[in-house]
């Protein structure tokens, strides 16, 4: 039958990707059902500045290569962060994943790209010490930075590499997951029935919603994940080099003075350019650079986790409220000098105009981020860039731009095996809108290891990484 296949996979992002990069050659008929477009097309609406703003805000978050696609192309190639897989394995095990997947990243084109972090032992001892003086925890990482363009033309590598077992359907999105007596039926998508014997949900954050919603209505059990909201900080790209020059990027962690929330550094793009993301209408912010293109800018988000407790599980939807007030103030995203955050006071077009940093996103409107955070985040916002200004110095500057919100929405996390499996047998579920990653690596790890458990299932195993 036309419509029925050995496995589907939900959502072409990194983790659906390296799925079907694992079976393409065990002759099994594979189904790729991807809301948005594929990556070429994607590629050129990005290019297109003629395009429906509408049409160029879907296309930063769904498509061939998910969010990942124009999102500044970073391999943390580090088990300290990224994601929970190591819930699911031992940090051994997830170090040679992590491996691996770099490996098939550089097959594809990435091999030539610089890695920090292997050199500076010494300055990075002096970034711990002074971070440790500020209440910092720095976690330095190996950061394989592939930039923007050259990750388009990675991803366009691996959909040209796949072979004719494996069918993409793009502008396709799945509608409901078929269940039948516990045993896993197919997808309807666009109006047609697809049956599959394995099926694999990998949706990214823009469908963590549909994903939990389809979850709890077919018996998956969830818990809440935490919900990430803060800022994206635009400072002078000077500021923050004794970092960048020697990690690229690292996170700095800090638990508040006030409230002892964990407030941490989020996706650091030296000489970058901060950009809007489209959630579901929702207009976010984020940030990417280039390979060969830069700014006079480092951007990077700060941002408060907050896990909420009983009687409370809707984070996403507490996440959401909170870019709805920035959308209603500001038409989109606001953005706003940290001095006139601090006295109390909107920031205008001049005072933007006559800051010493030029916005990379000039679309933003000048406004007052206190009239949509709340207190506890602004105070540890506040307390955060206090700290950074101690290990470098300037991060606190009146003249530092902040671009709100950024929100980071995970899906309920679901129960699920050490292969990554739900509670119905041959049913897997992956990706950051599954709740377990959080960024290109271990969302790619967890398709690699599905891949491979669905290998071994039908008599075809990989062998040892």
């Amino acid at each position: 039958m036309p419509n029925d296949f050995d496995l589907i996979i939900i959502g072409a992002g990194p983790a659906g990707i390296f799925t079907a990069l694992e079976l393409a050659d065990t002759g099994m008929s594979i189904l790729i059902l991807e809301k948005g477009l594929d990556i070429r097309e994607r590629i050129a609406l990005n290019k297109n500045r003629q395009a429906k703003a509408a049409d160029r805000y879907a296309n930063i978050v769904s498509g061939w290569g998910g969010a990942g696609a124009f999102s500044d192309g970073k391999l943390t190639l580090t088990t300290d962060y990224g994601g929970n897989l190591d819930d699911y394995m031992n940090k051994g095990e997830l170090a040679r994943l992590i491996s691996y997947v770099d490996g098939v990243y550089c097959r594809y084109g990435g091999a030539d790209r610089k890695v920090y972090g292997d050199e500076y032992k010494e300055e990075l001892h002096e970034l711990k010490r002074r971070a440790a003086a500020a209440d910092l925890s720095f976690i330095p990482a190996r950061i394989r930075h592939l930039g923007t363009d050259v990750n388009g033309e990675i991803l366009s590598r691996m959909r040209d590499s796949l072979p004719a077992n494996v069918t993409v359907k793009s502008k396709c999105p799945v509608d409901t997951i078929l269940v039948s007596d516990g045993v896993v039926q197919g997808v309807i998508a666009g109006g047609e029935t697809y049956r599959c014997k394995y099926l694999v949900a990998a949706p990214g954050r823009d469908g963590a919603e549909w994903f939990t919603g389809e979850a709890k209505r077919i018996g998956l059990p969830t818990e809440s994940n935490a919900v990430d909201i803060g800022v994206r900080v635009e400072s002078p790209a000077e500021v923050f080099e004794p970092i960048t020059n020697i990690c690229y990027e690292s996170k700095l962690v800090y638990f508040s003075r006030s409230f002892d929330d964990r407030v941490r550094t989020f996706c650091m793009n030296p000489y970058g350019f901060v950009v809007t993301e489209n959630n579901n209408g929702l207009m976010t912010v984020n940030g990417h650079s280039y390979a060969h293109k830069k700014s006079e800018n480092t951007n990077f988000a700060i941002l408060v986790s907050k896990q909420f407790t009983e009687p409370f599980h809707e984070p996403i939807e507490y996440g959401k409220y909170i870019a709805t007030l920035a959308n209603m103030l500001g038409g989109g995203p606001i953005v706003q000098r940290l001095g006139d955050l601090r006295d109390g006071r909107r920031s205008t077009a001049e005072r933007i105009r006559r800051g010493l940093i030029h916005p990379t996103m000039p679309s933003a409107t000048p406004g007052d981020l206190s009239l949509v955070l709340p207190y506890r985040f602004l105070k540890d916002i506040m307390e955060m860039f206090e700290a950074l200004d101690e290990a470098c110095p300037g991060a606190n500057s009146r003249h530092t731009l902040l671009y709100g919100v950024e929100v980071k929405f995970y899906s309920s996390r679901i129960a699920l095996s050490s292969q990554l499996e739900t509670k119905i047998p041959n049913f897997f579920a992956i990706g950051d809108g599954a709740g377990i990653t959080r960024g290109l690596v271990q969302a790619s790890a967890a398709g690699v290891v599905v891949g491979r458990e669905i290998a071994a299932r039908i008599g075809q195993p990989k062998g040892e990484l």
